[in-house]
This record gives structure tokens, C-alpha cells and sequence, in this order.
């Protein structure tokens, strides 16, 4: 490869040597996204926008296969309706951002721009629910929301941000419990077999729930410099906002109830993980199934007769199936294959003279490089096999990262010497006192990701303060 060439690859900041800028270099380079006039707040660009389209595809699928239905809350609060659930406008709070002037004249009441949903869609059940005949509602919301964030950083926290956030009322307590797991599962389910993202599945502390929850549910991963992120959370409310906001249904007996509420939320931050979880020193590598370019066509020596015309054949054979780029641009091939590979694209296809007359192309897989000389029969065929390789190629190699960066803590000394020296998941017990939930912050600045479903007994104390322990939690630095 020629020196202008690896320029690509040359911008972009090894991970080893500063994971933020490394983050950075690929965010710019693959053009996912742009810095805005507002501050905190970012351009998606098409490549990057494609992404989340392919992701939301998938996921609006699955929701609807739940039984769910989308709807759209408009995107202003009024702060009475904010106040009516004392917990939940306390954890909120801290990241609103208001609206006191229409126009030129001062609001009665001040708006406030959606930092999420759960009192709009409150409102309206308050409004639509009468009896158990009305139950359950099962509703979903695509849009945006905004939340004051002091800092920001693109996909991972911005102060406005892309997201779905499910809403539901259920008849009982249980129906809602079962629900706030199955969607949990979804995301689960999503994000190992969409994304390639291994999840550690479990409950959140009271300290980390969400604001006026009973119960959150989380998925955690693991980037691969070593800190977590939370990927989708999942929340059982109980009845406390049916409560709040008189939320009542006449039951089979002609007995008024109160609903049972959960909500669920996924955001554009998986596409921060995507990044960190899958990336590697020349850019981006991007899950099969979610990846906007699955082929990329490279033409060899394609000023010679025959070769864009074969291309261009195989361009429409496989579109009817792949989502297929065909670069016939006047760059070298030698560029073509950096700005594919930075851009993560799965498989590239070379087709040049010898191989058209050896009735074969060239597919190269973005994670091993390997070329594959294949018939041009037998095309199709051998596409779908290695994109589906690639995807358990990338799953394997981020499940393998997240155990190497895994490790288990009996005394305090201990813990604080995995966090702090070795990073990633630390696997250790907790007396479920909120104190020592402080300290470890204090300390190492990790937090409790989850208390895993999975449950292990490490040792029968908490590794804090030596109380007897009541679960096995999964504590690291996180974004």
C-alpha cells in the first residue's frame, strides 16, 4: 500500500495509547457524526444515522412482535405535571432544560423540554384507562430528549440524544414484573444477537434504580478499554405513579384498582458501544446485521474492458439481498480498501481482469483479513456464510475481552487493586447498605453495575465492610 494510502489509518490514534482520542479519531473518520453550533449537542451524519435506522428496524420489530404499539408525547412538560411524582422530578431535576418564554411574552408556566416520558404517558392513561377491558396498553415512543449534561462526549452523553422508551399499564403486579423482564430479554436478546454485544443481565441498587422506580433491570457491557456501559434498562414502577397521577380501572369485581406501570428505554449510546466494544486500530468494525455497507464492490484495474460491467452485475444481483456499495470512483484500490476497512465495512468484494477469467471474486472479511478467492456461482452463498462468521467472530472476541477483564474479590484490598489496576468487571459481595456503595465510589470511583441474575457466592461477607452479604454485585468504572 502506498504511503497516502495508510493516511486513513495513520489519523487514527492507536487505542493503546489514548482510548478518548482513539474514539474520537474513528467518529470523525468514518463520519458518524459532526460537532454542532449547540453546545452538547451533536450532528448525526448519514453513515451514523444509517446505523441507528438498521438498529431501529430491528428493534421496532421485536416490540411489535411483543404486542407493542408506537405513539408520539409531545415534547413539553408542563412543571405541574413534572411535580406530581415527588422522586422522579427529584432525580431529574439536576438535567432539565426549560422553556419560560413563547416568543416575546413570559410563560405562566414554565415547560419543560422532555428529559423522558413517564409523566406525559401518565397523563393520557389517567385519561384513556376506565376498566380491566382497556388493559394492558403496551405503547412505545420514538424521539428525541434532552438532558443538561455538565459533560459530553458523542453517542455517549450528549445533552440531546436519540431514544425509544417504552410505557405500559398492566392490571397486576405481576403481569407488569413479567413484563419489565421479557423486555429486558429483548434488549438482551438485541444487543448479543443484532449487535454482537455480550450483556450481563441483572437488578440496579436502590442507590443506581431509576428516579420513582421500584425495580430497574439493566444490561451491562463491557468496552474494551476496560469500563462499562449501560445499555438498556428496563423498569417496574408499581403502582406509585398510578398513584400520583390517579391512574384507575374498574376491575372484573366493579371494584376500582390502580394500574401497575413499567418503562424500558434503549439509546443512540449503542452506538458508542458499538465503537468501543468492536473497534480496533484501523476504525470501525461493524456488526453484519447492522452495518450500512455489508459489500463493499472494489473494481481492480477497472479502466480495462469488462470489469465495470461485471461489477456493476454483481452490484445488482446482490442488492436484491445485501446492502451493497459499488465504488467506481477514480481512487486507487488501495485507498478503497483503508476507507472500507476504517469504515467497517464486513466483507469486501475485489473483482478484477484475472478474475473474470477465473469466473471468481475476492471476499475479504473486515475482523480476519483473509481473502477468499470464490465462484462467481457460488457468490451468494459464500457472503451469507462469512457475514454470519463475522458476526460470531466479533461476539466471541468481545465475550473473550469481557472475561479477561473480569476478575473476583473477597477483601477490600483486593477489589480495590482489580479496580484500579486491572479495570473492567469486578465480581464481589455487598451487604446492600447504600454506605458502602458510597465508599467503594469514594475510593476507586467504580459504582455497582448490577446485582447479575446469575448470582455466585464469592465469600459470605461484604467486601467493603466485612457485614454479612446479601448478593454477589458487578461493580466497575463506567461511561
Amino acid at each position: 500500500m502506498a504511503k497516502d494510502e495508510k493516511k486513513l489509518v495513520e489519523e487514527i490514534t492507536p487505542m493503546d495509547e489514548d482510548f478518548a482520542q482513539w474514539y474520537t479519531d474513528i467518529i470523525k473518520k468514518a463520519q458518524l457524526c459532526d460537532y454542532s453550533g449547540v453546545r452538547g449537542c451533536m450532528v448525526i451524519q448519514p453513515y451514523g444515522y444509517a446505523i441507528w435506522e438498521n438498529m431501529q428496524k430491528e428493534m421496532d420489530r421485536r416490540f411489535k412482535e411483543t404486542g407493542h404499539e408506537n405513539v408520539y408525547m409531545p415534547m413539553f412538560i408542563p412543571e405541574s405535571l413534572l411535580q406530581k411524582e415527588k422522586d422522579h422530578v427529584e432525580g431529574f431535576a439536576p438535567e432539565v432544560a426549560w422553556v419560560t418564554h413563547g416568543g416575546n411574552e413570559k410563560l405562566a408556566e414554565r415547560l419543560c423540554v422532555r428529559p423522558t416520558s413517564e409523566t406525559l404517558f401518565c397523563h393520557h392513561y389517567s385519561n384513556v384507562i376506565h376498566s380491566y377491558r382497556d388493559l394492558p396498553k403496551k405503547y412505545n415512543q420514538w424521539c428525541n430528549v434532552v438532558r443538561w449534561e455538565k459533560t459530553t462526549r458523542p453517542f455517549l452523553r450528549t445533552a440531546e440524544f436519540l431514544w425509544q422508551e417504552g410505557h405500559t399499564a398492566h392490571a397486576t403486579a405481576q403481569e407488569a414484573e413479567e413484563e419489565t423482564i421479557k423486555m429486558l430479554n429483548v434488549y438482551a436478546e438485541f444487543c448479543e444477537n443484532i449487535l454482537a454485544i455480550p450483556v450481563v443481565k441483572g437488578r440496579k441498587t436502590d442507590k443506581e434504580k431509576f428516579a420513582g422506580a421500584e425495580a430497574t433491570y439493566t444490561i451491562e457491557s463491557l468496552m474494551h478499554d476496560g469500563k462499562a456501559l449501560q445499555s438498556g434498562t428496563s423498569h417496574n414502577f408499581g403502582d406509585g405513579f398510578a398513584k400520583a397521577f390517579d391512574i384507575q380501572y374498574t376491575d372484573k369485581n366493579n371494584e376500582l384498582q390502580y394500574v401497575h406501570q413499567t418503562s424500558w428505554g434503549t439509546t443512540t449510546r449503542l452506538i458508542g458501544a458499538i465503537i468501543m466494544v468492536h473497534g480496533d486500530d484501523a476504525g470501525l468494525k461493524l456488526p453484519p446485521k447492522v452495518a450500512p455497507i455489508q459489500v463493499a464492490i472494489v473494481p481492480v484495474a477497472q479502466h480495462k474492458e469488462g470489469v465495470l460491467e461485471k461489477a456493476n452485475e454483481l452490484y445488482k444481483s446482490l442488492s436484491e439481498k445485501y446492502r451493497v456499495k459499488l465504488d467506481d470512483s477514480d481512487k486507487s484500490p488501495g485507498w478503497k480498501f483503508s476507507e472500507y476497512e476504517m469504515m467497517g465495512v464486513p466483507v469486501r468484494l475485489e473483482i478484477g481482469p484475472k478474475d473474470i477469467e477465473k469466473n471468481q471474486a475476492v471476499l475479504v472479511s473486515r475482523v480476519t483479513r483473509e481473502k477468499r478467492f470464490v465462484s462467481l456461482d457460488e457468490l451468494d452463498a459464500e457472503i451469507e456464510k462469512l457475514l454470519s462468521e463475522i458476526h460470531t467472530q466479533m461476539f466471541e472476541a468481545a465475550l473473550k475481552n469481557r472475561e479477561e477483564k473480569t476478575s473476583t474479590a473477597s477483601d477490600y484490598e483486593e477489589f480495590k487493586k482489580c479496580v484500579m489496576e486491572k479495570g473492567g468487571f469486578v465480581k464481589a459481595m455487598w451487604c446492600g447498605d447504600e454506605a458502602c456503595e458510597l465508599k467503594i465510589k469514594e475510593d476507586t470511583t467504580a459504582t455497582s453495575r448490577c446485582m447479575p441474575f446469575e448470582q455466585e457466592k464469592i465469600s459470605d461477607v461484604c467486601v467493603c465492610c466485612g457485614k454479612p452479604a446479601k448478593a454477589m454485585v458487578y461493580w466497575g468504572k463506567a461511561y
